[in-house]
């Protein structure tokens, strides 16, 4: 028979550095963000496309990488990846490095066999078996990548069908079958993921097959069972053999084997197909956790004993509290849009509690008894994670903040946990800014050629397909956390915040990827098929509710409505000034949406000949007989200058797309286009709080070291240099002349705003520092 036996998941993890090598339980209690390095036994081969299937002694996990195509079934390797979801599978991807391929592996992993009810987030990524199930289907598994089912009588299980496997097009078996395969998920369902056609073959009963479950789950052996304080605990003991099985003793062992006990007869035998049920007895007569490993002596040959871990509690109700907290937070990976934090393990802990907070130190302490969920308030803070790991990575980071965190090191689950709330470790880090560096240097806003200059700087780029959106923009920068666990996504025009359970699906959350600049209006629609890099450029896509949201807006243009048809939250449809059907987005998203079209026309403007001025008319099915109102939209671009989110949005693309939005990194070169014929603007005055009988001359701009302002008519009596989060950065107060020289070479990159008062009055211009 084939071993179920699998890693024990209460594992103490020491603190890592992206560096050093890992379990792959570790890396996968890592979490979401972290770069972990692993090394284990590949299960799959090319026949499943970039994607390996790697495990070791304690867990398995999908990595995705073309990096890894050259491997094979059955090598050993090591990799180094970054932790990302995709789909509700945890996988390792994002710049995946083969640090070795060793070679074929001296012992090839044996297929742990599970039933259905099995299959769960416990054993993804590993080589598993299921024996005696029935497909639900009949006829051909179809041609191409389809999704069919196995049922062992009372539940179902998926069963995907790669298109680059030799299963598809093959005759579905009629009568039981044993599948071999990988275990995956799509969303909330698990499935399990055939290799081949001989990865299904026909069901032979064994002779003696031992399984154990409590509470209608199986317990696989060798893993652990949290009992809490309940006193009797049912442990059914199945046969799935056909011949009698012999259960010859059963005892517990261990530090607190005293606590437990269970009556199972010497040598009670289990026919064939048939269970028994047996009650483990806990009686706990002192505080604390209580640890016991019950050894289930039987003849079944490959799973004698059948073990299972038992974890209590004594007589306070509560885990044992560690001896000493976690110390020495350091962060790493800080970047405008995400970090890493990572700490030295407590003493006598199992688990930790990150609580975090955004711009003062935390005071709020956990409670013992409870339970936190990512997201949970905890006092004045919130948890960004809870888990085993010594490594942690939150969500939801923005630009230029200071993020305070404390880690309490704890034990117990279920309400049972245990923390010490003394000495946590406490740390705070400040997630950078703008990081434009020299990104420009080859673009004037001063030359004829601007358009053309800006526009081969942001494209060509790396494209992501739009089906990819949720594994790039919504999984790694726009999902944040809420509490019980639960994630939510703003809808970016209405501002509708949506709560969802696992993993984002956009038909089940009603939400679309809403092209700013329209799909309809781009001269080269349609782009979606095949798919072309305006068509899937995150720079232009925003997630929205589909069908208040997407649905109304469709491809009209952006605008004020001054008489409203409808509403959704904070965007209004209806018609503007001129009797005009226009859509409006939420204030704070109104120079968001300017930017992401001005960015869309200057990217692709002369691609293939084509002319990417704002579209007028709209449409002519549906006639729609004017045009997109670009002072409208640059109106927008100025009160609503971009923050904290919009910059970490702009380099969080710049990651992973290559490319940047150069109207959110230097706000004055939208008055060098216009859009409605894509035609260089020599002069123009895009500056904010504009005073006519004020005559500056800013130059160069962007600067890298000095930049000079010349007041042409008056005298500069003081100026102030203020950065997007509206603090001042420099002050001056006793100039009086016509000519400034700053020094701009301290200040980090980014945009900011001029203050000048002068005899004739104050004016404000925005500058760019590259």
């Amino acid at each position: 028979m084939i071993k179920k036996l699998i890693f024990v998941s209460t594992l103490v993890l020491s603190a890592f550095t992206a560096n050093s090598q890992i379990t792959i339980a570790a890396a996968r209690a890592a979490g979401v963000g972290q770069t972990v390095t692993i090394r284990g036994i590949v299960t799959n081969g090319s026949e499943l496309g970039s994607i390996r299937y790697i495990q070791d002694g304690t867990a398995g996990i999908a990595v995705f990488s073309t990096a890894i195509n050259s491997v094979v079934r059955y090598d050993s390797i090591m990799v180094t990846g970054q932790i990302t979801e995709f789909n509700g599978l945890l996988e390792i991807s994002n710049s995946v490095v083969l640090n070795n391929n060793y070679g074929q592996a001296n012992v090839i992993p044996s297929p742990l066999q599970v039933p259905i009810t099995a299959v769960n987030e416990t054993i993804e990524g590993q080589y598993i078996r299921i024996d005696n199930v029935t497909f639900v289907q009949s006829g051909n598994f179809a041609a191409g990548s389809t999704t069919v089912q196995v049922t062992d009588g009372s539940q179902n299980l998926d069963v995907r069908i790669n298109g680059s496997t030799n299963i598809d097009g093959t005759a579905i078996p009629t009568g039981p079958v044993s599948i071999f395969g990988l275990v995956g998920q799509f969303n909330t369902n698990y499935q399990i993921v055939p290799r081949a056609v001989n990865d299904i073959i026909a069901y032979v009963a064994p002779t003696i097959e031992i399984n154990v479950s409590i509470n209608t789950a199986t317990v696989l052996t060798g893993t652990n069972y949290f009992n809490g304080n309940t006193t009797t605990i049912p442990v059914k003991i199945e046969n799935f053999g056909v011949n009698n099985m012999t259960i010859s003793s059963a005892n517990f062992t261990g530090p607190d084997a005293g606590n437990y006990s269970i009556t199972i007869p010497a040598n009670t035998i289990i026919a064939g197909g048939t269970s028994q049920t047996f009650n483990v007895t806990f009686t706990p007569g002192t505080p604390g956790s209580k640890f016991a490993t019950l050894n289930i002596n039987n003849d079944d040959a490959d799973e004698n004993p059948y073990l299972i871990n038992f974890e209590g509690v004594g007589t306070d109700n509560l885990a044992t509290q560690p001896t000493t907290n976690a110390t020495n937070i350091v962060f790493n990976n800080v970047k405008t849009y995400t970090l890493a934090g990572s700490y030295t393990a407590g003493t006598g802990a199992t688990k930790y509690l990150v609580l975090w907070k955004n711009g003062s130190p935390i005071t709020g302490v956990p409670v013992d008894g409870t339970t936190y969920l990512r997201g949970d308030v905890v006092g004045d803070a919130n948890v960004a994670y809870s888990g085993t790991s010594t490594a942690f990575t939150p969500r939801g980071i923005i630009a230029n903040q200071t993020y305070y965190f404390a880690v309490y090191a704890y034990n117990g689950q279920g309400g049972f946990e245990n923390y010490l709330t003394t000495t946590p470790a406490t740390g705070n880090v400040t997630s950078l800014g703008q990081q434009i560096n020299n990104y420009y240097n080859t673009v004037d806003a001063n030359v004829s050629t601007f358009i053309n200059d800006l526009g081969a700087l942001v494209n060509p780029h790396t494209m992501i397909s739009y089906f990819n959106y949720k594994q790039t923009m919504i999984a790694e920068f726009e999902a944040k956390d809420t509490v019980n666990g639960d994630s939510y996504v703003t809808c970016a025009y209405s501002g509708q915040k949506k709560v969802y359970t696992g993993s984002f699906d956009w038909t089940a959350n009603n939400f679309s990827r809403e092209h700013v600049y329209a799909h309809s209006w781009m001269p080269s629609n349609p782009a979606d098929s095949p798919e072309k890099p305006e068509y899937t450029d995150q720079h232009n896509l925003l997630p929205t509710n589909f069908s208040n949201v997407n649905s109304v807006r469709s491809n009209y243009p952006l605008g004020v409505v001054v008489t409203v048809q409808s509403t959704y939250l904070g965007a209004k449809f209806g018609l503007n000034a001129n009797g005009e059907t226009v859509y409006e987005p939420r204030d704070d998203m109104k120079g968001n949406a300017a930017r992401s079209m001005m960015y869309e026309a200057i990217a692709y403007n002369g691609i293939n000949g084509q002319n990417w001025k704002f579209k007028n008319p709209i449409s002519n099915i549906p006639f729609i007989p004017y045009g997109q109102d670009q002072d409208v939209l640059k109106q927008w671009h100025m009160q609503d200058l971009p923050d904290n989110y919009e910059i970490a949005r702009n380099e969080y693309i710049y990651n992973v797309q290559g490319n940047r939005n150069p109207f959110i990194d230097s706000v004055d070169y939208a008055c060098r286009v216009d859009f409605t014929t894509m035609n260089y603007i020599s002069s123009c005055n895009l500056g904010i709080n504009e005073n006519t009988e004020v005559a500056l001359t800013i130059y160069p701009n962007p600067a890298d070291n000095q930049m000079f302002v010349n007041a042409l008519n008056t005298n500069i009596i003081s100026y102030t240099l203020v950065d997007m989060q509206g603090r001042e950065v420099q002050t001056s107060n006793l100039v009086d002349d016509t000519f400034v020289t700053i020094n701009v070479s301290q200040f980090e990159a980014g945009t900011y705003v001029l203050k000048v008062d002068t005899a004739k009055g104050s004016v404000q211009k925005m500058i760019v520092v590259r």
